[in-house]
């Protein structure tokens, strides 16, 4: 196997031209109805759960020996950043040379497509080495809200999780991941008219912007702490002094105690002003995944199955982007994650993922199955 096929580039073009934006249930629901297509000649359980909250339905997929075993777990997701239209008017599906764009097509459903056919190699070999469990998921993208218990209830049961997010800086896989926190700020002031009435005001944009300077502060590159003001709204027209003034937070930090004091730091911020109240909503979302020596273990056993198919795995040993490994490695299961497709532009207009490394990807993640069992 030195190259995907024809028939199946065409396949997955089809996924990427199939959006699946996490808000868009119909869309993500299309990408379980192909996942389930695919493994219609396989010998493997599927359970199809439906969605809640607005959320597209998850695919649990078992298969390998019926045993007590502590069992193998994979982990995609088929929900993308890319709202719909995306596929139409700002990233086509479109093949340049090795590069194939298309929403979600490296973050990460060449990942999904490329685990899944391994998955399907062995389990139609019966070469599994444990029992196995494929878990396709539909909102990872907006924090897993509701397949995180599914996902850590198969993780204590799995001797291994192995999570195909996109392979980072050519290639190598990730062995740890920053924390990652979401707050919603909402600052409430008191209105007014800017011109006639401006000393009865309070401000909420005002008490705001002090508030986005506190957080933004709160940033330590030396502990690998991040804190990020990504969006703000407030007031309602300039001759308004306004009443209301929301903005989104995102921290990131490497450590349990460092994620523990930022979140603490965060719901404990105060406007300045007592005429004005602060409302904070959030928390962790994704404890820290940190290095770990028996992650490490796992991956010089990833690196001498790549060597002996004739290439150099390497790692990243640490990225601030979360993931669901971040659930199963919290809960004790040793993890090695962006498995996934190598490319590039995660969450962009220029989003591309490389065919020319789907084979050795996916003959990897085959021995992974079969050997960590």
């Amino acid at each position: 196997m030195t190259s995907p096929t024809p028939g199946e580039i065409a396949v997955l073009e089809i996924w990427a031209r199939t959006e699946s934006f996490t808000r868009d249930a119909a869309g993500v629901n299309r990408m379980m109805d192909l996942v389930t297509l695919e493994l219609e000649d396989a010998p493997v359980e599927i359970e199809r759960h439906p969605g809640k909250e607005g959320l597209g339905d998850f695919l649990v997929v078992r298969a390998g020996p019926r045993t007590s075993a502590r069992q193998v777990l994979l982990l995609s997701h088929l929900d993308t950043v890319h709202p719909p239209g995306t596929a139409r008017d700002g990233l086509p599906v479109r093949r340049d040379d090795d590069r194939l764009y298309g929403p979600g097509v490296y973050d990460m459903k060449g990942g999904a497509w490329l685990a899944l056919q391994a998955f399907k190699d062995v389990a139609r070999r019966g070469t599994f080495s444990a029992p196995t469990t494929f878990v396709f998921t539909s909102d990872e993208e907006i924090g897993s809200p509701i397949t995180r218990p599914l996902i850590e209830a198969e993780a204590k049961r799995a001797v291994v999780a192995l999570v195909t997010e996109p392979a980072r800086d050519g290639g190598k896989i990730v062995t740890a991941r920053k924390g990652v926190g979401m707050f919603e700020v909402h600052v409430e002031g008191r209105p007014a008219h800017a011109g006639a009435k401006h000393e009865k005001g309070r401000s909420a944009i005002r008490e705001a912007a002090r508030l986005v300077l506190a957080v933004e502060a709160m940033t330590d590159y030396a502990r690998g702490v991040t804190t990020n003001v990504g969006d703000i709204i407030g007031g309602t027209a300039r001759n308004v002094v306004p009443q209301h003034c929301r903005f989104g937070i995102d921290i990131r930090a490497v450590t349990a105690e460092d994620a523990a004091a930022l979140e603490a730091a965060i719901l404990g911020l105060r406007t300045s002003d007592p005429d004005t109240r602060v409302t904070i909503t959030g928390g962790m979302n994704r404890p820290p995944f940190p290095p770990r020596p028996e992650t490490l273990a796992l991956f010089e056993r990833a690196k001498e199955l790549a060597a002996a198919d004739g290439w150099v795995l390497d790692h990243v040993p640490l990225t601030g982007g979360g993931s669901d490994g971040n659930f199963t490695a919290a809960v004790g299961c040793p993890t090695l994650d962006g498995l996934g497709i190598d490319g590039d532009g995660a969450h962009t207009l220029q989003e591309y993922a490389l065919l020319s490394s789907i084979p050795t990807r996916r003959r990897l993640m085959q021995r992974l199955i079969e050997t960590f069992g």
